[in-house]
């Protein structure tokens, strides 16, 4: 029997160079779907953390967590408060486990960076940073808990000032119930820190360079984590995917300038942005 032509070098150099540049296109398409694949778990995630909060809120009268050492953004997300009376005692926030929503698929592994935070009183907690891709963690007090959210300080802190005083005009939200803009109050983000808090001052200008997210007021929020924009869930309970720049048009409390120089209305340009920001959208 005469024997069939098998392929030559060239034939089998051709079809694996064919085969390589498919895969080379096919590739950056597979990633994108990966990532807004694992956008949308965060964006659940964000959803079932603004059940949790609901739930803690209709238990308490509308008024968010307070007297927790001045950590109470800390441990909402960790589900449970350490006790100012008896640190050793932890508290139950809420019926819905946040371990496992706390993670943005995107930063599920901390960076090697240490913090150490002492609370008001003088409950020592100590951990790990997170970033743009990686998350935090808490190690002491055990057990180890790690988190890639940050929540809006601000309305934790009111809480605290006021000691559940009902609506003040100084800081944040104590009471949210019949509060119109809920939509655009900010509760909880990707971040690389658990909390911040940004005003209207220095820390709310832009790095100036891409960074890992750490640092004070707007900067742990500006993250570069879903191209070009975080996942946040707002005081409506709501949540949506915010852009970069979009952050300083949020009311972060009730006297946030959200018409202020890092916007449209409050005159920026786009050339006024950081090198690493200016292609992305103005709002």
């Amino acid at each position: 029997m005469p024997k069939g032509k098998g392929f030559t070098l060239i034939e089998l150099l051709v079809v694996i160079s064919i085969l390589a540049l498919l895969i080379a296109l096919l590739l950056p398409s597979l990633q994108r779907a990966r990532n807004q694949a694992k956008a949308v778990v965060c964006q659940a995630n964000l959803s079932n953390f603004g059940k949790a909060a609901a739930i803690y809120l209709q238990d308490n009268e509308g008024r968010i967590i307070k007297d927790a050492g001045g950590m109470e953004a800390i441990w909402f997300l960790r589900g449970e408060y350490k006790s100012i009376v008896d640190p050793n005692l932890s508290e139950k926030i809420s019926s819905v486990e946040t371990k496992g929503i706390a993670l943005c698929p995107l930063a599920v592994k901390p960076t090697e960076a240490g913090f150490t935070f002492i609370s008001n009183n003088n409950l020592v907690l100590e951990g790990m940073s997170g970033g743009t891709f990686n998350c935090w963690e808490i190690q002491n007090p055990a057990p180890a808990f790690r988190g890639s959210y940050g929540a809006n300080e601000w309305q934790f802190k009111h809480a605290r000032l006021s000691g559940h005083r009902p609506f003040s005009r100084r800081f944040g939200y104590s009471n949210i119930y019949g509060l119109r803009g809920l939509g655009n109050v900010p509760f909880l983000l990707d971040a690389a820190m658990m909390s911040s808090d940004p005003d209207n001052g220095f820390f709310e200008r832009p790095p100036e360079l891409f960074h890992d997210g750490r640092g004070f007021g707007m900067i742990p929020f500006c993250i570069n984590r879903h191209n070009e924009h975080v996942n946040c869930l707002f005081m409506d309970w709501s949540v949506r995917k915010v852009g970069l720049k979009e952050l300083w048009m949020l009311k972060w409390h009730e006297n946030f300038n959200t018409a202020g120089p890092w916007t449209k209305a409050g005159g920026v340009l786009p050339e006024d942005w950081p090198e690493w920001m200016i292609g992305f959208r103005d709002y």
